[in-house]
């Protein structure tokens, strides 16, 4: 199975209505740590990143596996609800060869808060 990362952005607020709660521990903090302290899919590792300019999204993380793979951007994340969720869509996108996940096998979270998708970088 391919090497397969989480990149989590640590300094993410939670929004509401656009404005960006002040909140510590930071939620893109507590994501990154309930991340890395789950049971985590074969293959699979986290990261922390202290910004992924996606502030105006509240808690963000990328989803990538090399080259050969799509890149997938997920914002309005919550840690005390979706971590169950982004790995079970992390196992399901490990699995791939390419990192496309047929659409309604994604969790509802991978379907709805997907920010972008990166093609493939291979030559």
């Amino acid at each position: 199975m391919a090497q397969v990362t989480l990149t989590v952005c640590t300094t993410c607020r939670k929004t509401v209505d656009g404005t960006r709660v002040a909140e510590e521990p930071r939620p893109g903090l507590r994501l990154y740590e309930a991340l890395r302290a789950a049971d985590l899919p074969e293959g699979v590792r986290v990261i922390g990143n202290e910004c992924l300019s996606a502030c105006d999204n509240g808690c963000s993380l990328v989803l990538s596996g090399g080259p050969e793979r799509w890149t997938y951007i997920y914002s309005h994340l919550d840690p005390d609800a979706h971590v169950d969720e982004i790995l079970q869509g992390t196992a399901a996108y490990a699995a791939t060869p390419d990192g496309i996940v047929p659409w309604r096998e994604r969790p509802v979270i991978f379907r709805k808060q997907s920010l972008a998708r990166i093609p493939p970088q291979k030559d």
